[in-house]
């Protein structure tokens, strides 16, 4: 319908436009070429539009990621004196590289 709609419109604009002036005979054929071409643009244009279209996963809006809520949360290193940055810590995590001693994951 929404293709449709454009193509009559094309068809009447050109039908009016593209004769000049009720004294000349009317562009039938402008005016079906432009619906034509009217009508399949806007089909094209819809079905890329709805195939563009995807769902969000249902784990999006579960919470489950960073900064999902706007609630204040309390740092899972808060006050455990682990971690770098924490009161009290002079070195970086450990790299897990097993050059500093820690074992390799």
């Amino acid at each position: 319908m929404f293709s449709a709609f454009w193509a009559v419109v094309a068809f009447v604009a050109v039908l009016i436009f593209a004769s000049g002036g009720s004294a000349r005979t009317p562009r039938f054929d402008l005016a079906f070429t432009a619906a034509g071409i009217a009508f399949i643009a806007t089909l094209v244009i819809a079905a890329m539009l709805s195939m563009s279209y995807k769902e969000n996963a249902e784990h999006l809006g579960k919470g489950s990621g960073v900064n999902l809520s706007s609630a204040p949360k309390a740092s899972p290193h808060a006050g455990s004196g682990h971690g770098f940055g924490a009161p009290g810590s002079q070195e970086p995590p450990a790299s897990g590289d097993g050059t500093d001693g820690t074992p390799q994951r």
